[in-house]
């Protein structure tokens, strides 16, 4: 089988005490998970002290991620997290999805001093895209494609379609792994990652659930 990458992305979404209760609820529901699947949990700064606690507690088979970092290091930058400081917590981040293009107006130019600042202190990178025209910095290790008009719409991209931007991606870029965004669901994750290009998927709104975040991971087999 080949290696899959699924990255949950809470957003801006839960409290401790909500934290708490999907992780309780993650590990009655998730069985083994097999080594070519690799699960990131994407999750507020807010979180990641308690959710790294608790994934080493219950022996959660999760890899955490951070959801943003500062093109700046540590310094005089009032309420940005450093790459230094959030690599003390996790070991991946998103850099680049199109809620921070857009709501956040984040340039081209200030997602690559990020994805410098996230490679200096050993985090590994999601890079979002929204297509596959989308210059890509160095030093990324996973690319993922994410239409914006299927984000938290509901209305995915077909697998088909979306195989070939992904495989455009790999043609005109040197990321040797790229994944798919964009309404992901228990329901159509297995025709996703079923696709030769693709190498996982990056779900929103399905991973706020425990069960059914379990679910998606046990179809995405």
């Amino acid at each position: 089988m080949k290696p899959l990458l699924i990255a949950g992305n809470w957003k801006s979404n839960k409290t401790t005490a909500d934290a708490l209760r999907w992780l309780q609820d993650f590990k009655n529901h998730t069985g083994t998970i097999p080594t070519y699947i690799t699960v990131v949990l994407c999750v507020p700064f807010t979180l990641l002290y308690t959710v790294k606690e608790k994934i080493r507690e219950y022996s959660l088979p999760i890899v955490l991620g951070a959801q943003n970092v500062s093109p700046f290091p540590e310094g005089a930058e009032t309420g940005e997290e450093s790459a230094r400081m959030v690599r003390d917590l996790a070991d991946w981040v998103i850099i680049g999805h199109s809620e921070r293009r857009k709501n956040f107006h984040e340039t081209d130019d200030v997602l690559q001093k990020k994805v410098e600042q996230a490679h200096l202190v050993g985090l590994k990178i999601i890079y979002c895209v929204p297509d596959d025209r989308t210059p890509i910095p160095a030093h990324v290790d996973v690319t993922a494609y994410e239409p914006v008009w299927a984000i938290g719409t509901g209305k995915s991209d077909t697998p088909e379609n979306a195989n070939m931007v992904v495989a455009s991606i790999k043609a005109t870029s040197q990321v040797k792994r790229v994944i798919y965004g964009g309404s992901v669901t228990t329901a159509n994750v297995a025709s996703f990652v079923g696709q030769p290009s693709i190498d996982g998927v990056l779900p929103g709104g399905a991973s706020l659930d425990p069960e059914i975040f379990a679910a998606l991971i046990t179809n995405a087999r």
